[in-house]
This record gives C-alpha cells, structure tokens and sequence, in this order.
C-alpha cells in the first residue's frame, strides 16, 4: 500500500506538472478563458499552490474581476509570505482599483524581498503620482532607471513628476534621455514642447507642439489636397483655410491670427466650434466664420489655428498683443447694462470649467473662496458660470451674496454672447483657468485668472502679468492646491482697486488688469 501511496503521490505530481504548462502556455499565448480553466483544474488538485493563485488573479484582472484577482493574491501571500510577485500583483489591483496607498505599501513589500524589482519600482513611482507625492515619485523613477537605464519609458515618466514639480530643466532632459531611446515617442516630444513653451522659449516650443498631430488622438486635425500654409507662402489674394481643432478657450484665445493672416492680404473661412459663431462674426471683414464642421471646397491654403503661432514665428516679444480683438453686440451691451445697474464694484466671477476634461485637474476651484471678496464693503459678486459649477450656487456660506443673471443669460446654442455684453458693464473679471479668462482678455476687459502651481504653459511661470492679454493680472498658488493664499493676495489688493475705480468712475485702469 505504501508502495502504491507513493506511486500516486508521484503521478499527482507529473500531471501537476503537465497541467501548470498547459495553463502558462494558453495564458502567454493569449488564450486566458483556457487558462483559467486549467488554474482552477490545478487548483483542485493543489490548493496551496501560491503560483497557481497568483496568475489566477492575473487573468481574472484581465478579464476586469479585479476584486476577484486580490483574493486570489490574498491567498498566494498567506501561502507563501516571502513571494514578490504576489505583492506587485496585488498592488497592481489595488493600483486598478484607484487605492494607490495601498498599492504603494504593497510595492514596498515587494521591493523589500526583491530590491532590484524595476516594475515595482516604476508603478510604485506612478502610484505616488496619483497622491501627489512627485518628489517620492521621482526618487522612485530615479531607482528604477538606476537598474536599468534602457527603458524610454521610465525616463518619459521621470519627467512628468519633475515637470509637475517645476523643475523644468531636468523634466527637459528626461525626455531627451527617453526620445534617444526611442525616437518616436510622439507625447514624450509634445510634453517637451509644453515644458519650452511654459518657459518662454517658443522658438523651440511651437515646432514640437506639432506633435500634437502625430498622436492617436490627433485633437482635431484635419487633411486635405491642398498645402498647409507654413507662414513663408504668400498669402496675397488667396484663400487661407483655418480650423479650431482644441476647446473653446484656445479658440478665443488664438482667433487673433485670423486677423493676421487677413492683414497679408488673405481672404480668410474660419471653422470655429458652432456656439462661438456668433461670438466670433465680428473678426473682421474678409474673415467668413462658418461651423466647425464645414468642408469648403475652394481654398489654398489650410493650416489648424494652434499652428497659427509657429507659421507667425510668435515669441515673447511678437505676441499679438492688441485687444480688445472681439467686441460684444451693442445691443445686448446696452440691455445688460441697464439690467445690472451702476452701484457698487461690479465683479463677474467663473469658478469651473469642464469637468469632463482632463486638463480641468487643478485647474478649478470651490465657489466659496470668493467669500473673503464678498464681504469687502461696495463688492457685488456677478455670477458668470454655467452649467458644471453652477450648482454651488445652492450651497453658499452663511451671509455670502452673489447675483445671478437668470434663465435668459446666454441660453442655447450660442455662448458667450450676453457674458461678452455683461463684461462691458463690469469693473472686473476673476476667473479660474476657463473660456471666461481668455473672452475677459479677448474684450480687453480687467480681469483677475486664479491660476494653479502648476499652470497651463500659455500663462508662463512666475509672472504677474500675460503677454498675450494686457489688461489681466495672474494670481498664482505658491504651493500646490493653496486657492487660500491666491484669494488672500486678491483681498488684499482689491479695495485699492475699488478706491480708483470711485476717484475716476466710468474709467478702467490700463495694465495688467488694473
């Protein structure tokens, strides 16, 4: 019987053997429904097997049973304490499962029994990311490319946390190291030129912004027969086609170079998102608005209005500067005008942009830090938002006042036309980071931005002031999500701006933003 026992005993294990191929074969060679069936089959015959349980988990991940995959790594651990890949795995999930906490202690277990583990060092890094820890993160990177300095990859992700950071340079010089790697990492070389054009250095900027067209999203751009206008073509007596291919905003903001390219003597379509149609009519003679989806059959030339800046070889120095360049309709001024009254210092305010997109991350803040402006006496606090953010208005601190315009202001399909109106009859604008900055500074209206630590690259770094919007004043965090400290610089300095606007009424102050 003994004899027998063993003879079992060793068959068992031969078909162990067998079946744990098996289930590898059909899991790497992408076969996962097989090769779950086959785990659980071995699973049957060998409960304790911690490898079994642990590419268990990783298929049922695949297949989105992520809840499912940490039990299974769960039992890997208890099974065998001292197994690495069982902690990356479950920290992977936790990762999955949007816990980076969790999933950073769990790395730190698997670093703890294998220290030259590269994977966990990388997702350990990019789960700091998502906490906001980037000097962690960085040191994270810095190990695993320590280990191997060979994956672009690495150095791609490098550079984001010191970009995020502000430290510029370096951030630059990971992205280098990443593209000598692999020369067609298309984001790495766009996340560059946001980085040079943050610092002012557009020369080098605005040719690898367009990159942006090269990735798998494209934003928007389009191709046609005809030539793109590089800036060096004449443009006498020809037909320029430019398109808006990015958000309302940069629409707003870049609709300038259509001017331009009229005064070389271009006739000049314009496809614009169709709610800035009626915004937008007024750019000029010589320049046909028409909707965003437009194909016009007769042009010469095209070019997507974000490349407007490199084909004019905009630097700081150029910036076509000279606004107003839109104009609100007289009547809607006239009737907002006479809605809003004179009495008091008029300040319309937007909190919220776009919450579906992701560059809106940071970038908006909550309604109620306008209450340290609400109470400095003469204030009234205009209403500008709608849609996301505009629900706060239903939660306001105690004794906080602010006016909303009603059902009436800029209804469907058109926007921006009654702001454009409102903004005439207002002492200020403060915004965060949206479309009612750039249409503030578009109508060469005084106007405050709230900006984050880490701003988007058209506000520059440190300054107080835009090259592209002279009557606007940047307030900016001095530390990561500190909207506090913004709000307390903008409280001190708004009833200096209140004393002028009574000493010269009906007058704006000239520089940025007063």
């Amino acid at each position: 019987m003994a004899a027998t026992g063993r003879w079992m005993r060793q068959n068992d294990m031969e078909q162990l053997a067998v079946l744990f191929r098996t289930a590898v074969e059909h899991q790497f060679q992408g076969r996962p429904g097989e090769a779950l069936k086959s785990y659980d089959a071995i699973l049957r015959l060998h409960p304790k097997l911690a490898a079994a349980h642990c590419n268990r988990g990783m298929i049922l991940q695949e297949f989105g049973r992520v809840d499912e995959a940490l039990r299974c790594y769960d039992e890997a651990i208890g099974i065998e304490p001292q197994n690495a890949g069982a902690y990356y795995n479950r920290a992977t999930a936790l990762q999955r499962l949007n816990r980076p906490g969790e999933a950073v202690r769990d790395y730190d277990q698997a670093i703890g029994l294998k220290p030259d583990y590269v994977a966990a060092h990388v997702n350990r890094g990019i789960a700091l990311r998502a906490l906001k820890r980037d000097t962690e993160a960085v040191a994270s990177f810095d190990r695993a490319v320590d280990l191997d300095p060979r994956v672009a990859m690495v150095h791609d992700l490098r550079g984001n946390a010191l970009r995020d950071l502000r430290r510029l340079h370096e951030a630059i010089r990971s992205y280098d190291r990443a593209l000598e790697i692999k020369s067609d990492l298309v984001l790495t070389g766009f996340r560059k030129g946001m980085c040079l054009l943050l610092m002012g250095e557009y020369e080098q900027g605005w040719p690898l912004h367009e990159w942006r067209k090269r990735t798998p999203e494209r934003t928007g751009y389009r191709e046609y027969a005809q030539p793109v206008w590089s800036g060096t073509e004449n443009l006498e007596g020809r037909t320029l086609f430019v398109y808006a291919e990015q958000g309302l905003g940069d629409t707003i903001q870049f609709c300038r170079y259509a001017q331009q390219a009229r005064k070389l003597g271009a006739k000049v379509v314009f496809a614009v998102q169709d709610s800035l149609m009626r915004l937008l009519k007024n750019l000029g003679p010589g320049i046909d608005v028409v909707g965003l989806a437009s194909q016009p059959s007769g042009f010469d030339y095209h070019i997507a209005l974000m490349s407007m800046p490199l084909a004019f070889r905009t630097t700081l120095a150029n910036c076509p500067a000279n606004v107003p360049y839109l104009c609100a309709e007289p009547e809607r001024v006239e009737i907002w005008r006479q809605r809003l009254g004179n009495h008091g210092f008029r300040i319309g305010i937007a909190w919220q942009g776009n919450r579906k997109s992701e560059v809106d991350a940071g970038r908006s803040f909550p309604l109620r830090h306008f209450e340290v402006l609400a109470k400095i006496p003469g204030v009234r606090l205009i209403s500008l938002q709608k849609n996301d953010g505009a629900e706060q208005l239903l939660e306001l601190p105690t004794g906080m006042r602010i006016e909303t315009l009603g059902d009436d202001f800029d209804p469907l399909p058109d926007a921006f036309v009654d702001t454009a109106a409102v903004m005439e009859s207002l002492d200020l604008v403060i915004s965060s980071d949206t479309a009612i900055a750039h249409l503030a500074g578009a109508l060469g209206r005084p106007a405050w931005v709230a900006l984050k630590y880490f701003p988007d690259w058209r506000w520059l770094l440190d300054r107080p002031d835009s090259p592209w919007y002279p009557t606007m004043r940047l307030f900016r965090q001095p530390a990561p999500d500190d909207w506090p400290a913004v709000f307390a610089a903008m409280e001190s300095q708004l009833p200096e701006q209140i004393k002028k606007r009574s000493r010269f009424p009906g007058t704006v102050s000239e520089g940025g933003g007063m």
